[in-house]
């Protein structure tokens, strides 16, 4: 654009805009020779009554208050209006020296950012440029951020006469200001923005998922006190760690698109984040240790601590586009009066052997979960703790299992699960044959073992009356 831009004019030849006020001698057309002073009593009539009182004199009117006695009727006023390019491309100096006093360098101020549609590469953004490098030597921006432009569904541009036109007050009144936050920060920028009732739709799909995982992450802490019942990092449980790790991971990768401007990616990896780190393994394991265990025991503070810090950075990634729903939640668990007023979630440094660790299991985790489905879908079993399962497992992912001990059949939410070495993964998964626990759900042998209690198995009776089940991996 600059490499082969046209040439560039100072005024247009039109009564309406920003005017000239110049004295042009009707012979020569130069400017009258005390220009300067003509200025500045433009400004300061402008400034008292408005461009219309500008517009308004004439030239012995002029003439008269610059203390001038040449003859009016050499003279005529320009009726030309500053080129709106140069007219907004001097917001650097006119604008930014009012509002960034002091803020900028010397020689004029440096805005962050300019935000337009791409069209603005040919207009504001170019005779920004232009002007600032003749009056400072250099851009009046340290980037520029760039848009397309709104299109219905089928690429269309918006238009009365097709019927295509998306109110966004409309939508706000209808869905909510947030589901029009979330579909911007949802869709790439750099090409045109698709919109209509089905990309809505799907909008609001995304993010009831994202607002019901915040809802279980709250009610889950809601009996946490960080300071008394924080349970220290190496102290937390295998999988708390695991998610810690997880969420430090991602947090990486949402500050690094937030750097760049990057925001559909950031809703992406927070749709994935809720729905399948989250929703489908993390809190579905959770769910037993959370409901089962006694409330004050480590098993369930090492999850709440884990939780709580989750819930922390996932408010703060969230805040930027879902600002209302963040500052809703904030209000739950925050100290301080706004969301806004802080800085992102400090997490420990991710565990890379934890995350590569867990990654195979959730990989086996798969597999097995595809046989319980088969078992499932024949009418062989129903819920998945109905299911005893045997993994034949080749010598490391053997290992890998066996290091969680006993807590590995709730990685898989199975009742009973054995492990043998072998050649290759292999899973067979049986119903169960022993009675379900009326409290935790899980089928085992010992359920009835006390009579006081006979609805009951026994990490039940013990979570509830005795020493509390050992929990140390899951």
């Amino acid at each position: 654009m600059i490499a082969h831009r046209p040439d560039w004019c100072i005024s247009r030849q039109r009564s309406w805009g920003v005017p000239l006020p110049f004295l042009l001698h009707v012979d020569s057309g130069e400017p009258h020779p005390r220009t300067p002073e003509i200025i500045d009593l433009a400004a300061e009539v402008v400034e008292a009554g408005g461009i219309e009182a500008w517009s308004k004199l004439t030239v012995t009117d002029i003439l008269q208050r610059i203390g001038d006695p040449t003859d009016p009727s050499l003279y005529t006023k320009s009726t030309d209006i500053l080129e709106v390019w140069f007219d907004s491309g001097t917001t650097h100096t006119t604008v930014l020296k009012g509002s960034h006093a002091g803020a900028g360098h010397d020689e004029g101020p440096e805005a962050d950012l300019y935000l337009e549609g791409h069209d603005q590469h040919r207009g504001w953004f170019h005779s920004s440029l232009l002007t600032a490098c003749a009056m400072y030597g250099r851009a009046p921006y340290r980037g520029l951020l760039t848009h397309g432009f709104t299109v219905d569904g089928q690429g269309r541009k918006m238009s009365k006469s097709l019927g295509n036109v998306v109110a966004p007050q409309e939508v706000s009144d209808k869905l909510g200001a947030e589901i029009i936050r979330l579909w911007v920060a949802a869709t790439d920028y750099a090409g045109d923005l698709g919109i209509d009732d089905k990309i809505l739709a799907r909008v609001v799909d995304a993010y009831r998922r994202m607002r019901n995982t915040l809802r279980f992450l709250l009610a889950n802490i809601s009996d946490f006190d960080p300071q008394a019942d924080a349970v220290p990092t190496a102290q937390l449980l295998e999988i708390d760690r695991w998610a810690l790790a997880r969420t430090a991971q991602l947090q990486a990768e949402v500050l690094a698109h937030y750097q760049r401007y990057e925001f559909h990616p950031v809703v992406a990896k927070l749709q994935v984040f809720c729905s399948e780190d989250l929703g489908a393994f993390y809190l579905d394991v959770l769910k037993d240790r959370l409901y089962t265990t006694a409330p004050k025991s480590l098993a369930r503070r090492s999850a709440q601590t884990a939780l709580h810090q989750i819930t922390h950075a996932l408010l703060r990634w969230m805040a930027p586009f879902l600002s209302f729903t963040a500052e809703e939640a904030w209000a739950l668990i925050g100290h301080t009066p706004s969301i806004f007023t802080e800085t992102y979630w400090a997490l420990p440094s991710p565990d890379e052997a934890l995350l590569a660790k867990w990654g195979r299991i959730l990989a086996i985790r798969d597999a097995v979960n595809k046989a319980i489905e088969d078992e499932r879908a024949a009418g062989r079993i129903g819920p998945s703790l109905q299911a005893e399962v045997t993994l034949t497992l080749p010598p490391e992912d053997h290992a890998l299992l066996a290091s969680l001990g006993d807590d590995a059949r709730f990685v898989f939410i199975v009742s009973a699960l054995t492990l043998h070495a072998g050649a290759a993964l292999a899973v067979s998964v049986t119903p169960s044959p022993h009675p379900k626990c009326a409290r935790c759900w899980h089928w085992r042998a010992d359920v009835g073992h006390d009579p006081a209690h006979p609805h009951l198995c026994g990490r039940c009776t013990s979570n509830l009356f005795g020493a509390g089940e050992p929990r140390h991996a899951a």
